[in-house]
This record gives C-alpha cells, sequence and structure tokens, in this order.
C-alpha cells in the first residue's frame, strides 16, 4: 500500500497558494488600470477645447474663381469646414465648435444661429431628432450654416470700392466668443481655445492696425491662429501664427482642401508635438505706414505714439506732436575788406 509523502502534499498546496496569489495579483492590477482610467475620463470633463473657425466668403473673390472653372467652389470649401468642425465634435464629447463667414460688408456667425442661447452651447438642452439617423448635433450644426451662408449670400449688395473681406473684425468677434464662452463656463472647467482662419482674398493693408491689435489680444488670452490659405501669401497671417503659435500653411492643391484641413488642423496643440507637421514659413514682418497704409522696409517712427510713416513729418498726424529738428548750423560767410587805395 503507498503512502502519500508529506513533502508531495506540502508541494501541492503551495502551488494551490500560489496561483491563487497570482491570479489576486492580476485582478488587482486590471482593478487598479480600470480606476485609472476612470480618474483620465474625470479630468477629461473639466477640459473645454473650442475651435473657432473663420471661413472667407468674398463674393468677388469666390466668383471669379467660378468663372475661371476652379476645382474648388464656396459650397465646396464650406463642405470641408463642415466635416472639419464635425471630425473636432467627435474627438471628445467636450468638444465646441463655432463657424464665422469674413464678407466684405459684415461678419457673421454660421454657427451658433441667432436663435441658439447658452444652454444649447454647452449641451445642456434638447436638441431635435435626426431622421437620417445621423447625429442630432451635426444635422442641426450642419442645417444652420446652409442655411445662415444663403441668406449672407442672397442679400449681399456690392457698394462702391470696399471689396476687401472685414478679416480683423471676424478675428474679433470670435476672440469676443472665446472670452464669452469662458465667462459663461464652469469654474472647474478649463477651455483650450484656438482659431482658424481659411483665407481666400488678399490683404488689406487698411486692416493693419486692427489686424495687429486682434494678434496681441489673442496671444494675451493664450488662444491660438491657425492659417490656411487658398490664393496669395498672407504677410498678416504669417505674423499671427507666428506670434501665437500657430501653423501656416498655402494649400499647394485646392481640390484636396479636405485633406490638409484634416491632417494639419485637426489635431490640438498637445498632439501636434508628435506629428511631422509642414515647417514654419518665412514670415514677413514688414510694417504698413499709418499714412498710405502699403507696407515698407524703412521708415519714419513717432518717439511718442510709435505711430510708423514712409517719409519724413515734421508734426506727427496720429498725436500731433510737434517735433524740434536741429538744423545744422549755418557758417556765416566771411566778408573781404577792400583795402582803399592811397
Amino acid at each position: 500500500m503507498l503512502q502519500l509523502l508529506p513533502g508531495k502534499r506540502e508541494g501541492k498546496v503551495t502551488s494551490r497558494g500560489r496561483a491563487r496569489s497570482w491570479r489576486d495579483h492580476i485582478l488587482e492590477r486590471r482593478k487598479s488600470a480600470c480606476l485609472s482610467l476612470l480618474r483620465g475620463d474625470m479630468s477629461g470633463d473639466d477640459e473645454l477645447n473650442l475651435l473657432v473657425i473663420v471661413v472667407d466668403t468674398n463674393p468677388i473673390w469666390w466668383g471669379k474663381q467660378a468663372l475661371g472653372g476652379s476645382e474648388l467652389t464656396l459650397s465646396k470649401c464650406l463642405d470641408a469646414a463642415m466635416v472639419l468642425g464635425n471630425s473636432h465634435l467627435f474627438m471628445n464629447r467636450n468638444n465646441k465648435l463655432a463657424v464665422i463667414a469674413s464678407h466684405i460688408q459684415e461678419s457673421r456667425f454660421l454657427y451658433p444661429g441667432k436663435h441658439w442661447a447658452p444652454a444649447d452651447l454647452f449641451g445642456e438642452s434638447n436638441i431635435s431628432g435626426s431622421k437620417d439617423g445621423k447625429y442630432e448635433l451635426l444635422t442641426t450644426i450642419n442645417e444652420t450654416i446652409a442655411e445662415e451662408i444663403k441668406d449672407l449670400m442672397t442679400n449681399t449688395e456690392i457698394r462702391g470700392q470696399q471689396t476687401e473681406s472685414l478679416l480683423a473684425g471676424s478675428l474679433a468677434k470670435a476672440i469676443c466668443y472665446i472670452h464669452r464662452m469662458t465667462k459663461e463656463g464652469k469654474a472647474s472647467q478649463e477651455i483650450k481655445s484656438r482659431i482658424l482662419v481659411i483665407k481666400a482674398a488678399e490683404d488689406s493693408a487698411l486692416q493693419y492696425m486692427n489686424f495687429m491689435n486682434v494678434i496681441f489680444a489673442a496671444q494675451k488670452q493664450n488662444i491660438l491662429i491657425d492659417a490656411c490659405v487658398l490664393d496669395s501669401d498672407s504677410g498678416l497671417l504669417q505674423q499671427a501664427c507666428d506670434i501665437t503659435g500657430g501653423i501656416y500653411l498655402k494649400v499647394p492643391h485646392m481640390p484636396s482642401l479636405l485633406q490638409y484641413l484634416l491632417w494639419v488642423y485637426l489635431p490640438d496643440q498637445e498632439q501636434r508635438s508628435q506629428l511631422i507637421l509642414p515647417p514654419p514659413v518665412h514670415v514677413d514682418y514688414r510694417a504698413a505706414c499709418f499714412c498710405h497704409r502699403n507696407l515698407i522696409e524703412i521708415g519714419y517712427v513717432c518717439s511718442v505714439c510709435l505711430s510708423i510713416f514712409c517719409s519724413f513729418s515734421p508734426i506727427c498726424t496720429t498725436c500731433e506732436t510737434a517735433f524740434k529738428i536741429s538744423l545744422p548750423a549755418v557758417m556765416k560767410s566771411k566778408k573781404k575788406k577792400l583795402k582803399l587805395a592811397v
């Protein structure tokens, strides 16, 4: 008759204890991982990412593109902007969106519209359902943008020589909207905001001063300004992106606008450090003179108000300061004494 040795029985019990302890260890690790994920979600709830898209809707520039047979039209550009906005909202449930049209006569909010309340912006109200199965908020956003742009382009009347897009006013409205969202949001919620400008028409030197004031206001409030330029380079937007830390890109192939928007401008500032993005461009830091609004490289600066002029003036036209000019000393001519003949 065989007898069970004590050593073997003890060894069998020891293996069971090790298996149990290993199983408990795995369960503890899974529990800690789940808790860390929950903490990450809770910390993500305290952060709100706001994207404001400024679209250049200059009817003259887009009309020339349509007459020239360009593949990119205003409707396609707005479709690409709406796809970018929808993708931004899908990245996080706390992400917010605003779209502004930069027109030749006004700057208008395409989204949120005129009938939106602050509760709607923060997702505290009920939105009507969608009939085609799409996310209700995206359906409402797309319909609102389509209605507002249709109303804007229908009621446009070109008067006089004012054909430039009011880009500086659109950026100022975007900064004011970001400030409003910051004040109306929760006290414990951090808001990270950025502005994307889709530029079509050329720069206007008349808006130089307003544009620079907007840039420095955005820098003070830590607002990122990105620029996606469709046609000619914009020196003002190059300065805006360089000062605020944004990305400046001139689209090399306009029909591929959506690809560039999703690749370059969908990631936020924290995610961009992990991606290979277009390198910084050379920034044109020429200033515009206050007298003729022309970009100059060398000029005259008032020592009181720092106004810039392309030509010298003894009185500053901005602050009316009269400068004391020290003229070079004039040498008096010596008169020769005539000797009288005796």
